[in-house]
C-alpha cells in the first residue's frame, strides 16, 4: 500500500525536524505552508517533503486541509492527516497495515491531546485522521471533520491498535481565532449539534458566562442532540458558568443533571465532589468521588478530562476523611493518590504527615 501523509504549516520552523522523522515511515509526506515567515517550508524541502505554499483567504482550517488533501498523490492508498506538533510513535505504518482493510475508509487510532506538567498523559481519545484517498473531504471552518462526499456508503472503520499519536504542542500560539471561526461556523450549520457545543465550551473558556449558558441549552434542546456523553459535557459547562455567576445551587443541579445523563461517566461526578468539597460538606465529597472511582473504564472519546483519571479523586477522598477524623481511611487515599503522581511534593507531603499521625 501507498501511505501518504499530509498535513497544513506556519511558522513551526522548530517542529520540522521531529515531524519528519516521526513521519518516515509513510511513503510521501506533503505539506501546505500557508505563509511562514520562518524557515518551515525550506526546512521541510530539505528533509523530502513536497511543499506548496499558498495562503488560505479567507482563513478557514477545512479550506486548508482540502487544498492539503488535493496535494496527495491520486494513487495514494491510505492519507494520514497530523500537524506538525504531532509525534507517531515509531511502528505506527506497521500496525495501520495490519489494521487496514482492502474496502476500508477510515481507521482510528490512540491519541493523546494533552500532556501532564511531570510527562503523564493528560486528555486521551481515540482520532480518525486517517482514510482512504477518494470520497473524503473535510468540513466546518474550525474543529472541523472528514466527510463522506463520495458515491454510495464509505468503508468501514477499522481500529489501528498499536497506532499512538502524541500532540506537544507550541504554548505561545494563539487560538484566538477559534472563537470567531466557531461562530461563524454555527451561523453557517445552525443546527448542527457538533458545532454548537463546540462554540458554549468556547464562550466558557472567555468567560463569557451567559453566552455559554444560553448557547449549550440551544444545544441539548436540539433535536440531533443526542449522544448522552456530549449531552453531559454541555450540562457540566452549564453548571461551571451558573459556579463563576455566583449561583451554586443552579451549579449543583446540571452537575446532577450531568451524572443521570451520563452516569458511566467520571467527570460529572468529579464536578459534583469538587462544588461540596467547596462546600465542606465531607460526606458528599466522599460519596461523589466514591461514585467516579466505580467506574474503572476509560472511554475512547474525547469527553474525557485528565483530573478524574489521575491523583483528584483519591486527594479529595483523603481529604474528607481527614477533616472528619479518620486519619487511616485518608492515610489510604493519600497512598493511592501518590502513586498516580509520585512527582507531586504536596501530595507526598501528605502521606508522610498521616503516617506520623
Amino acid at each position: 500500500m501507498k501511505i501518504v501523509v499530509y498535513a497544513i504549516s506556519k511558522n513551526e520552523a522548530n517542529f520540522v525536524h521531529r515531524w519528519m522523522d516521526s513521519m518516515s515511515e509513510a511513503d510521501q509526506v506533503v505539506v501546505l505552508d500557508t505563509g511562514s515567515a520562518d524557515e518551515t517550508a525550506d526546512l521541510l524541502r530539505s528533509r523530502g517533503a513536497l511543499v506548496t505554499v499558498e495562503c488560505i483567504e479567507p482563513w478557514r482550517f477545512d479550506a486548508a486541509r482540502n487544498r492539503s488533501l488535493e496535494l496527495v498523490p491520486e494513487d495514494a492508498d491510505i492519507c494520514v492527516c497530523t500537524d506538525l506538533d504531532e509525534v507517531f510513535h515509531p511502528g505506527w505504518r506497521q500496525a495501520l497495515e495490519a489494521a487496514w482493510l482492502p474496502n476500508a475508509g477510515q481507521a482510528r487510532y490512540r491519541y493523546t491531546w494533552s500532556f501532564q506538567p511531570d510527562g503523564r498523559e493528560g486528555v486521551v481519545f481515540w482520532c480518525e485522521k486517517i482514510h482512504r484517498r477518494h470520497g473524503y473531504r473535510w468540513v466546518h471552518p474550525v474543529h472541523e471533520v472528514l466527510q463522506w462526499e463520495g458515491p454510495g456508503c464509505p468503508g468501514p472503520m477499522v481500529t489501528a491498535f498499536g497506532v499512538q499519536l502524541d500532540h506537544h504542542p507550541d504554548p505561545t500560539k494563539s487560538r484566538g481565532q477559534y472563537l470567531p471561526l466557531l461562530e461563524l461556523s454555527v451561523r453557517e450549520a445552525p443546527d448542527d449539534d457538533r458545532n454548537v457545543h463546540y462554540l458554549g465550551r468556547e464562550y466558557l473558556f472567555y468567560g463569557r458566562w451567559d453566552d455559554c449558558i444560553t448557547t449549550l441549552k440551544r444545544h441539548l434542546s436540539l433535536p440531533t442532540a443526542t449522544w448522552a456523553d456530549e449531552r453531559a459535557a454541555s450540562m457540566r459547562y452549564i453548571g461551571q458558568a451558573y459556579l463563576q455567576k455566583g449561583q451554586p445551587d443552579q451549579a449543583r443541579n446540571w452537575f446532577l443533571q450531568a451524572i443521570a445523563q451520563a452516569p458511566h461517566l467520571r467527570e460529572p461526578w468529579m464536578e459534583m465532589a469538587q462544588l461540596l468539597y467547596a462546600q465542606e460538606d465531607w460526606e458528599g465529597v466522599l460519596y461523589f468521588t466514591g461514585g467516579a472511582l466505580a467506574i474503572s473504564d476509560r472511554p475512547d472519546t474525547y469527553i474525557c478530562e485528565a483530573a478524574a483519571w489521575g491523583p483528584l479523586p483519591h486527594d479529595l477522598r483523603c481529604q474528607a476523611y481527614y477533616r472528619t477524623g479518620r486519619i487511616q481511611p485518608a492515610l489510604e487515599e493519600a497512598q493511592k493518590a501518590l502513586a498516580l503522581a509520585p512527582a507531586d511534593p504536596r501530595l507526598a507531603g501528605n502521606v508522610e504527615l498521616l503516617s506520623q499521625m
